[in-house]
């Protein structure tokens, strides 16, 4: 019997930047680096709401190529993005994972935060005792996440994702549906931050069963604080 860990990763369905006409969707290094440090040990699953093909967003390719990381993630394992499953064939089956994870980018501010689907998996792997975990915009899917005892996921516990600063640095306030930051205070997180703009910053809350990242340079960090939270490394 395998003595892996089973870890689901969900991907965004959203290809466009509000109503910019600019694409968007997931963030390339946000899901290679963390895929690195997890697939040595974990089965991994990737999924979106739509199923298929997940938009990679053009412009995380651009600024990454010097990426070693994720230059030999985007050439050698592109069906992981382009045969996703669809992530509603997931519910009720918490119990087969250990682990579900996010990747950012911008797309999952227009849709894993309101998906209905979304909301009631990140509710079911918490309430199963699994790692629910996110990067940088992935946890926008956090955000609205209510559990059965009507307390927000994310209440009075410490949390991370990409903060105003980061979102004013980019040019891309404007075009949010909601600020990160602001909504993940709004719905009681206690929101933590790197001491600058584009550090690393791991937030881990509820026990080790809620782990948040902030941005790209904390995606080879939260992939290790996963594995230390599995018991997989110390």
């Amino acid at each position: 019997m395998s003595s892996k860990k089973n870890v689901l990763i969900v991907l965004t369905s959203h290809d466009q930047m509000g109503n910019t006409g600019k694409p968007t969707g997931w963030y390339l290094p946000e899901f290679a680096h963390p895929y690195y440090e997890l697939e040595p040990h974990a089965e991994l699953t990737i999924a979106s709401p739509k199923g298929g093909k997940a938009p990679l967003d053009p412009s995380s390719v651009e600024a990454f190529k010097g990426d070693e990381m994720a230059s030999k993630f985007l050439a050698e394992k592109k069906e992981l993005w382009e045969n996703t499953h669809m992530l509603v064939k997931f519910l009720g089956k918490a119990d087969q994972f250990d682990a579900i994870f996010y990747v950012g980018g911008h797309g999952p501010m227009f849709d894993l935060a309101t998906d209905n689907t979304s909301i009631a998996l990140a509710k079911e792997f918490y309430e199963k005792g699994k790692i629910v975990s996110a990067v940088c915009h992935g946890p926008a899917a956090l955000v609205n996440v209510v559990l059965s005892n009507g307390e927000h996921l994310i209440h009075d516990q410490p949390v991370t994702g990409f903060t105003n600063d980061e979102e004013d640095a980019v040019q891309l306030s404007s075009v949010m549906p909601f600020m990160l930051e602001t909504q993940m205070k709004a719905n009681g997180g206690k929101f933590e931050k790197a001491g600058k703009p584009w550090e690393s910053q791991v937030s881990v809350g509820r026990g080790g069963k809620l782990i948040t990242g902030q941005n790209p340079a904390s995606a080879t960090p939260i992939g290790k604080e996963i594995l230390i939270q599995l018991g997989v490394k110390a």
